[in-house]
């Protein structure tokens, strides 16, 4: 039996690479930045769902990320890599026709000397300080760089989620000084640089957490559902405690419910105490420590015990389980276990 049943709705995905496409002009490209297996939601499922609806760029982060995904959609889509051109990666680019976009000095030697006639980007750095070229480094290399002919010059903003960040307008001022007057396509935006406005999305934009549900992307379609099974019910007498360390105990005689879950499945040890989940439209509170594969739940006011619950859905999404942890959506979404059963909605199961 999993630890439970992750529902992964690929029409909202898609639904949502749509609308966001629509925030920018037709002449500027809507890529989907599906590295870290679409989020954890599942690339070889999410990648051709968005390849039937129109989408025909792709980015991951490593090599392999993009050696798989070139394997799951055949020749036509651009694949790009943010981690560059790494040591180790040369065949791997090759033969997967990936596009690295390289980030440093040492990458972009590499890249020439071992792949000379192969389609490459360049990421500049404009205030993330992660990666990225320098602006001393780029000013040394720009009219070398310029002249092998890179197919994208991009950007990454540090502070895109939060609108109102003095960040963003800086930095899309440093993109503008770094990279005006160049004849190459150019981008800038993820997910939140697209919600920005028009002035941030260049050629090309390129969400990701928004296109799975995620802040910043606030009318974004809930594209995940997470219902866990019950695996025990019983009865503990007031003055009983609950999981490690005793931590809760009954104030009165309870009906308590054990689920299969816990941190090993991606619900961080932090959700609780505070946390509440659903037996169908019901909020039942877990209490105590949430352990590696379980959790307790009070259900002494159900009229019956519940076989499931759920944790994550459409009236409490991924980003209000992560501000429970005190994290963000991202690492929840992409931190969601291997364990469970993956269901999908809208699946399409064939190369496209």
């Amino acid at each position: 039996m999993p630890t439970g049943t992750l529902h992964i709705d690929l029409e909202a995905v898609a639904a949502n690479w749509s609308a966001l496409d629509r925030l920018s002009a037709p002449a500027c490209e809507t890529a989907a930045t599906v590295k870290a297996d679409a989020y954890g939601l599942g690339v070889t499922q999410v990648a051709p769902r968005l390849f039937a609806q129109g989408c025909r760029a792709f980015f991951v982060a490593t090599a392999d990320e993009g050696l798989e995904l070139r394997r799951t959609l055949g020749p036509e889509p651009r694949i790009y890599a943010y981690y560059g051109h790494m040591p180790g990666d040369t065949l791997t680019l090759q033969r997967a026709d990936v596009v690295p976009l390289i980030c440093s000095l040492p990458q972009l030697e590499r890249h020439l000397e071992a792949l000379p006639r192969h389609p490459f980007g360049l990421a500049l750095d404009v205030g993330m300080n992660r990666l990225g070229l320098k602006r001393d480094e780029w000013a040394a290399v720009a009219e070398l760089a310029l002249r092998a002919r890179p197919v994208l010059v991009m950007a990454h903003l540090s502070s895109a989620d939060t609108p109102d960040a003095p960040h963003s307008a800086a930095e899309l001022a440093r993109f503008h000084d770094l990279t005006d007057g160049i004849d190459v396509p150019r981008s800038l935006a993820a997910t939140g640089g697209t919600l920005l406005g028009p002035e941030y999305h260049f050629d090309m934009t390129r969400p990701g957490i928004g296109l799975y549900g995620g802040l910043p992307y606030a009318a974004a379609d809930p594209a995940v559902t997470l219902d866990l099974p019950v695996i025990a019910c019983f009865d503990a007498a007031a003055g009983e405690t609950v999981g490690y360390n005793a931590t809760w105990t009954a104030a009165s005689p309870v009906r308590l419910a054990t689920v299969a879950a816990g941190y090993a499945d991606g619900l961080h040890r932090a959700l609780a105490p505070g946390l509440d989940v659903m037996a169908g439209p019901v909020p039942c509170p877990v209490v105590g420590r949430i352990s590696m594969d379980l959790m307790t739940i009070d259900i002494s006011h159900l009229d019956r015990d519940p076989e499931t619950i759920r944790i994550l859905g459409p009236n409490h999404g991924v980003d209000a389980l992560a501000a429970q942890a005190g994290t963000i959506g991202y690492e929840m979404l992409t931190g969601l276990g291997r364990r469970y059963a993956r269901q999908y909605r809208g699946s399409v199961s064939k190369k496209v």
